[in-house]
């Protein structure tokens, strides 16, 4: 064998060497090393695995995948630890803006879900929007009118809900009378879509900052609906029309008050509220005497812009309005008080 041919036996072996060292974690079965993505996952505060085996009632959060419409979708559960085993769980879903995901929707640096599920004792549900992109990053909901890849492709986001209610009554014993949704931005305009095509499932719902989208909503029971926005939001202006600041391009958003005037009717409430909460910044009012025993509530901060109130705007880490909390009010008004 010449020098040369000796040369290049030595780069092989080496480069033997780096493939193998490198494809062993990845080929590790014992358990002890993470993937990337369960890596990811545990710098977000979530469970490595979401192994089948692993047991879904253990208090915790857990992530979970479907197939369905021929694209598999994820979801986050979480368990409390403060869960009453002798009685049904109430369920509240919640759904992420546009360009977000589960995860973010489940970090308690912006909205503080998994602790108000802590405290609260419900199973607090976080499902991934649809998404082309690896990791289910950027997401978005069909709402109807919006957004994003979601609406454009017609993406079955409703039929998505549907399978994940299965699989919840299947590994839990769920109150069916206690299905709550809420959402930000997009998903709280797919709140409203599940409002209108689900009404079978969910006795309420809470939307912050997103308006109703839907063109023919026929929803077959009354859905109460807590409405959250603040007036200064210059992405789904609270008067209507397109957003100044809003990635969204061509859409004109149906203004708050239209929002609650169409439900109001649906729920066949009475067309004068009464104000209910009047703190500095903000207000709330509540249109009562509805059908079926639902409310419409519709609580206005005066500034904040585009943000979850109480919470903390996940682009800049700034405060949301500040005159009431999202998170307390949506558990509030599911709860009935």
């Amino acid at each position: 064998m010449n020098d040369r041919s000796a040369g290049r036996g030595r780069c092989f072996a080496i480069l033997a060497a780096l493939v193998v060292a490198l494809l062993a974690p990845a080929c590790a079965r014992d358990g002890d090393r993470p993937t990337l993505r369960e890596r990811i996952a545990e710098r977000a505060g979530l469970p490595r695995s979401k192994s089948p085996d692993a047991d879904p009632a253990r208090p915790g959060t857990h992530r979970f995948a479907l197939v369905h419409d021929g694209v598999e979708r994820e979801y986050l559960v979480h368990v409390p630890r403060s869960v009453d085993r002798s009685r049904p769980l109430a369920v509240v879903f919640s759904f992420h803006g546009g360009g977000g995901n589960m995860m973010l929707q489940a970090d308690d640096r912006y909205h503080g879900l998994v602790a108000k599920s802590e405290s609260a004792g419900y199973l607090a549900v976080f499902p991934n929007g649809y998404s082309r992109m690896p990791g289910g990053r950027l997401a978005t909901w069909n709402a109807g009118s919006c957004c994003g890849a979601a609406a454009q492709r017609g993406a079955d986001d409703v039929g998505f809900v549907r399978a994940i209610v299965r699989e919840l009554r299947a590994r839990y014993a769920v109150d069916p009378d206690r299905i709550f949704a809420n959402g930000f931005s997009n998903g709280a305009m797919f709140a409203y879509r599940l409002a209108c095509e689900m009404a079978d499932t969910f006795r309420a719902i809470a939307a912050v900052a997103g308006t109703e989208g839907v063109a023919d909503c026929r929803p077959g029971r009354p859905v109460s609906v807590l409405h959250m926005h603040a007036r200064d939001d210059d992405h789904v202006p609270f008067d209507g029309g397109a957003g100044r600041a809003s990635v969204t391009r061509g859409v004109d958003f149906v203004s708050v008050p239209q929002t609650i005037t169409r439900w109001v009717r649906r729920n066949a409430c009475q067309t004068t509220p009464r104000r209910v909460l009047q703190r500095p910044g903000g207000f709330c009012e509540s249109y009562e005497g509805c059908r079926g025993g639902a409310r419409v509530m519709l609580c206005v901060a005066e500034s904040g812009g585009h943000a979850w109130p109480g919470g903390s705007k996940i682009t800049t880490g700034e405060p949301g309005p500040t005159a009431f909390s999202a998170t307390e009010l949506s558990w509030e008004f599911f709860s009935g008080r």
